[in-house]
């Protein structure tokens, strides 16, 4: 990679994929402070607080309405990107933070919860446009036979780097994850007074991204077989590449975009109605599905909450929280510098079978803390475990097997019915799993355990290995 390469993929990684993950973690840490908030503004309107049941419901739909947002953002990506081109989309949806970021910040000095809610949803909004729609766009591709490989729709490396390439999203939404653990801290940003600064932080990223992207052409891959201009692609891979020499990729570009001038795009009807890839998009269902409902979200969402029904003492949680984090970004490396060696099919299956016995193991832990008083300490090695296991193959495997799983003219319909159902399965956990936790206690976890272990048995018994074959050849596998 040439250093203006880098540079962009950076930019784009830290105000993408590094923002989504800091928005996942980052209503952890306050939860209380906020829940006391719209307790204390509901009681100046109202005369009276609010009752454990609403405040929760409440607070629910402050955590999980960032999931809806997303959904609607990676459904309006298509449409941005054709009218305002990959970098004009970045720029719009970093504006789109900068407001998120006001909402919230001004959220208590005018006393309204509604803003807090406004404002996450913003943020759901700008992360389902960026974090993975036009992150990788910027990696021009290289090779005109790619689509054939399995490659990403936009994102089309060599063959034997397509794994490592695809889960650097991951790693950087871990990153972003545990920056948010750490201003969490008390001594940071975690105190009550700050926890509007808290979730306004987004602001930075953005403004960073905002700022710097005019520094940068747009993606020449766009400019070329969207847009047909030949010479600002020719001038943007000068920049990108670093060399005077660019005709062999335009030409390679050019014999991709005639290739993909006689491809029709099906529609998503249409993509659950081909019996030809029935078993392709059953299994991204299921492990789309499956990636969201593994409990994984409900950790990242309510880490503090879970380790203080664990018995952790209240001083220690952040701390511990932190812990997590550092793990989740090593276990996510891990993965990424491994995949192209062991395959997708070890990883998916290792990760989610981690997942699942972990959760059994917070069942377990829970019930028998009261008599054996350091098995709060088994809850804590089956929170790592579970976010470990998580970042090593089912963070980003799953969207990783849906570019490699259909050709180019069922691609963008898989990535839409993936991506849909990753959302709204985001949304789901973030919303029931309170409620879900007050209903059945410690046994609601071996709900994620049973969703871990089905989706790990699906894929050892349906899904193929991947790594290093073509589109046909696993066409082949699945007939």
């Amino acid at each position: 990679l040439t250093f203006p390469l880098l540079s962009v993929t950076l930019l784009v990684s830290f105000g993408s994929s590094m923002l989504y993950g800091y928005n996942l973690a980052v209503v952890n840490s306050p939860a209380a402070h906020i829940k006391a908030f719209y307790n204390a503004t509901w009681s100046q309107r109202y005369g009276h607080g609010l009752a454990s049941g609403p405040l929760t419901l409440l607070y629910s739909l402050t955590v999980s309405i960032f999931a809806l947002g997303g959904l609607v953002g990676s459904l309006l990506v298509g449409v941005l990107v054709e009218r305002y081109g990959r970098k004009g989309t970045l720029s719009r949806s970093a504006l789109l933070v900068l407001l998120a970021g006001g909402f919230m910040g001004f959220s208590r000095e005018l006393a309204s919860p509604e803003m807090v809610i406004i404002g996450r949803s913003i943020t759901g909004l700008h992360s389902g446009r960026c974090c993975r729609a036009v992150h990788s766009p910027f990696l021009t591709a290289r090779s005109p036979t790619a689509h054939s490989q399995g490659a990403g729709e936009d994102f089309i490396p060599p063959m034997n780097l397509r794994g490592f390439l695809g889960l650097m999203p991951s790693i950087f939404i871990c990153l972003g994850v545990f920056f948010a653990q750490v201003l969490g801290l008390p001594e940071l940003l975690g105190e009550d007074r700050f926890w509007p600064l808290f979730l306004s932080v987004v602001v930075v990223p953005a403004s960073l991204q905002l700022l710097l992207l005019h520094c940068f052409p747009e993606s020449p891959r766009y400019l070329l077989i969207e847009r047909n201009d030949v010479r600002r692609a020719t001038e943007a891979l000068h920049r990108f590449l670093g060399t005077p020499d660019v005709q062999d990729v335009i030409e390679e570009m050019k014999e991709e975009q005639r290739s993909l001038s006689s491809v029709e795009m099906v529609s998503v009807w249409q993509l659950l109605r081909d019996r030809s890839v029935r078993w392709q998009t059953l299994s991204v269902v299921v492990v789309n599905a499956g990636m969201q409902l593994s409990g994984i979200d409900a950790i990242w969402f309510y880490t503090n909450t879970i380790f203080e029904n664990a018995g952790i003492p209240v001083s220690q949680i952040p701390y511990t929280t932190v812990g997590t984090g550092a793990i989740e970004v090593v276990a996510g490396l891990i993965g990424c510098f491994t995949i192209e060696k062991l395959g997708r099919r070890p990883l998916i299956i290792t990760g989610f079978c981690a997942m699942g016995i972990c959760s059994a193991g917070i069942t377990v832990s829970l019930l028998l803390q009261t008599d054996l008083p350091w098995m709060r300490y088994v809850s804590v090695v089956c929170v790592v475990g579970i976010i470990a296991g998580f970042c090593v193959g089912p963070a980003g495997v799953p969207f990783l097997m849906t570019a490699e799983l259909f050709t180019q003219s069922h691609r963008p319909a898989a990535y839409i019915v993936g991506g849909s159902l990753n959302w709204f399965c985001n949304f789901t956990i973030g919303f029931i799993f309170p409620f879900l936790q007050m209903s059945a206690g410690a046994f609601c976890y071996l709900v994620f355990c049973g969703v871990c272990l089905l989706v790990a048995l699906y894929v050892y018994l349906i899904i193929p290995e991947t790594k290093n074959k073509t589109f046909m050849e696993i066409s082949h596998i699945f007939a």
